[in-house]
């Protein structure tokens, strides 16, 4: 049974109380000067060609809004179908779906193309709504990540499931979700997790930070002490078998800088034991720390310094 974490659409008419008309809306080539043109003197416009045989735009579109309408009125946009708006298209030199080009003081002023992370479009867009407030489930995921810096797995795994009930495909709280699931020795129901994002989320940084630790997890189990695996080396330091063991117990442990230094000298001793194999796994720690975590940049010039001297 999974742990139980019972923890605390269209946006066309969404309104800014602030001005006269929706923040969000159609527009076509006969609407185009009043919405886009003399809208943008008072307040930038984002002008988004869209497509609905786009996958990319798909997965754009929702962000777009969800974020526009955070931005509370400071930044409005008007959704242009690029098949029924080929004229202004061809006017605006756009050739590709998504495209957004944001308008101020009645002319282009920004632009960006093809589908974009959450963190991307936030900060392309805040530079035109900078006092953009974070989302309900913003605010979720930073208080489960305050959690889980307290170790607190349970409480952050509430917030990470209840996040995901308002957004399905959030990777940040899928790869939360089952990271808690893992912490909690919950490794069948994590598995469950992963296995359920969405497909364009697959290979994101963090879906495969929290596989990378699944599969750690699951290769910690049944391994033993870190006593009796530290006497095995002492008795033999080139037991390569008892020096990887030893470095996923102490990775499991928390001691991130030992664990990995144990697979780099299995890698100095002997670089094809096991197909490459403690390199493989240090990469997966890498993965599981982030990539530009402090603890592996530190050891990727480490390992650096062992394969290329």
């Amino acid at each position: 049974m999974m742990q139980d974490f019972a923890g605390p659409s269209s946006t066309d008419h969404t309104t800014d109380a602030s001005t006269t008309g929706p923040v969000i809306h159609d527009g076509d080539m006969n609407s185009f000067m009043a919405d886009v043109i003399e809208r943008s003197m008072t307040v930038p416009v984002l002008v988004y060609f869209w497509a609905d045989w786009s996958e990319n735009c798909a997965q754009l579109t929702p962000l777009l809004e969800k974020m526009i309408t955070q931005a509370a009125g400071a930044l409005h946009m008007v959704k242009l179908n690029f098949d029924q708006s080929q004229q202004l298209a061809a006017q605006m030199k756009i050739q590709s779906v998504p495209t957004a080009v944001v308008f101020a003081n009645q002319r282009p002023v920004d632009a960006f193309a093809g589908v974009k992370t959450e963190a991307e479009v936030k900060e392309f867009l805040s530079k035109y709504a900078p006092d953009m407030q974070p989302s309900p489930v913003e605010q979720m995921l930073a208080q489960a990540e305050e959690f889980c810096a307290a170790e607190d797995y349970a409480s952050a795994g509430a917030l990470y499931s209840q996040a995901m009930q308002t957004e399905p495909d959030n990777m940040l709280a899928i790869a939360g979700l089952a990271t808690c699931l893992i912490r909690l020795d919950d490794l069948e129901n994590a598995e469950t997790v992963l296995n359920g994002a969405p497909k364009q989320h697959q290979n994101a940084p963090e879906i495969l930070g929290a596989r990378a630790a699944l599969e750690t997890a699951a290769q910690v189990a049944g391994l033993g002490d870190a006593a009796s695996l530290e006497q095995a080396l002492a008795q033999n330091a080139d037991d390569h078998q008892a020096r990887f063991d030893l470095a996923l117990v102490l990775w499991a442990g928390g001691a991130q800088e030992a664990a990995a230094d144990h697979l780099l000298e299995i890698v100095r001793r002997d670089r094809s034991w096991q197909d490459d194999g403690a390199r493989k796994q240090l990469v997966k720690f890498f993965e599981i720390a982030g990539l530009m975590d402090p603890f592996t940049i530190k050891m990727r010039k480490k390992l650096s310094s062992l394969l290329f001297v």
